[in-house]
Formats: C-alpha cells, sequence, structure tokens
C-alpha cells in the first residue's frame, strides 16, 4: 500500500489507528489516473478505497515505481488528518512534498534548499532552526522551524508561547522506502521535504494569524491580503 507499507509504516503503526486517520464509512473506486496512464472503470471498481489520503508521499511512491532516478518532483495534494481545529492546524490541509533523487545528493543540499526557500518565502531575515526528529520514512529526521513573525520569537498565542512556527517536516529517505519501489539505496543518495501550503501561507509575509480564514466562505477574508 503506497500510503503506508511503502513508507516504512508497519501494520501496527499508530497512524493506521481509526482515530488518528479519517476513513469513509462507504468505498469509493480509486483514481482514475496514475503516473503510467488513465485506469479503466473495470480496474478502478476492484481497487475500492475507504481512506482519505493523510499525506502526498504515496505520489513520490507511484512515481518512483514508475521511474528511475536521477528524480526531482514537487507533489502537491489535499490531504486529511485528525487534528485538532485551531490557529496553525485543520483537519484538511493541502500539503506539499519535494523529493530529489541522484547520485552524490548529501544532508548538506537539504539543509540549503529548507534555507533558501525559508529565507525567500518568509523573510531574508527570518531565523531557521532544524530540529531532530522522527518519521518512519526518513533517517536522520528534522523539522523545519522559522521564528514567530508575530512576536519576533518572544513568545506568543500563534506559536504557543514557543517563539517558534513549525513550517515542514525534512530528511533523507529511509532505505527501507528504496528497497520496496526496487531503488538501490547503496547507489543513490535521496532527500525530501514536506510542509502545509495553507500554514505556509499563514506564516508568510501576508501575516495570516488564523488559517481557519482560508475555509470560511465570506469573499471579503481573501480580498485583506494581497496574494
Amino acid at each position: 500500500m503506497a500510503l503506508f507499507d511503502a513508507l516504512n509504516m508497519p501494520a501496527e503503526h499508530p497512524a493506521r489507528d481509526m482515530q488518528d486517520t479519517l476513513y469513509l464509512a462507504s468505498s469509493i473506486p480509486g483514481e482514475a489516473w496514475t503516473p503510467t496512464g488513465p485506469r479503466s472503470e473495470e480496474a478502478r471498481r476492484q481497487d475500492l478505497r475507504s481512506l482519505l489520503r493523510t499525506h502526498t508521499s504515496s505520489i513520490q511512491i507511484r512515481y518512483m515505481q514508475a521511474h528511475q532516478p536521477p528524480i526531482r518532483i514537487v507533489a502537491p495534494g489535499r490531504v486529511y488528518r485528525r487534528d485538532d481545529l485551531d490557529l496553525t492546524h485543520t483537519p484538511m490541509f493541502t500539503q506539499v512534498e519535494g523529493l530529489v533523487i541522484g547520485e552524490g545528493i548529501s544532508l548538506a543540499d537539504l539543509k540549503g534548499t529548507l534555507l533558501a526557500f525559508a529565507r525567500d518565502m518568509f523573510s531574508p531575515t527570518s531565523r531557521v532552526r532544524f530540529r531532530p526528529s522522527f518519521f518512519p520514512y526518513t533517517e536522520p529526521s528534522a523539522e523545519i522551524d522559522i521564528s514567530c513573525w508575530q512576536c519576533d520569537a518572544a513568545g506568543c498565542a500563534m506559536c504557543k508561547q514557543s517563539g517558534w512556527l513549525e513550517v515542514g517536516g525534512s530528511g533523507m529517505v529511509h532505505p527501507a522506502v528504496f528497497e520496496a519501489v526496487g531503488y538501490d539505496p547503496e547507489r543513490y543518495n535521496r532527500i525530501c521535504v514536506g510542509g502545509s501550503r495553507d500554514r505556509a501561507r499563514g506564516h508568510s509575509p501576508h501575516q495570516v494569524d488564523d488559517i481557519r480564514l482560508f475555509f470560511r466562505k465570506r469573499p471579503e477574508v481573501p480580498g485583506q491580503f494581497p496574494y
């Protein structure tokens, strides 16, 4: 299963629990398109789905199954998680992931790419923090945080008094993921990064202090921001 098994998440992983992942009451046919082309209606009916996608990493898996390195892709899409609705979280959001696979790719490339993105997306004076973390599909793994624009890292409601805003996760793709798609983990190096587009817009110079505004059907809301 591209959403869990191929991403080094075993059957007992807590991400598969119903209290953390949203399931449909009735199954629906699978997607109409794959990286190799369109699927027939009969194939879709035989491939019933009952899980709302929790991350766009499954796009990376399907692309790797259909292509050989070198690879440089961006995988955007709508995802669903059991997140509490607050200033910086929603149960539904648009996630964007990036994947680079090739020879000679290192953690330095990942850090340099994330630093350049943060300074271009948010502010040239933004302070960036890489925080060690854990994801089953990357090793090593790191969260990327930026200094809070609202309080200048002094601590406020938006950053939950921490002074930092989490904007995404990153890491070197785990060798088990390469083995699942038939790549040689000894030959190719790989980096990936992912984050929420909606959260990034809220943390950007638009300075939207509540991302729930993006999902309210009020035409005057987007008109407040110059994007």
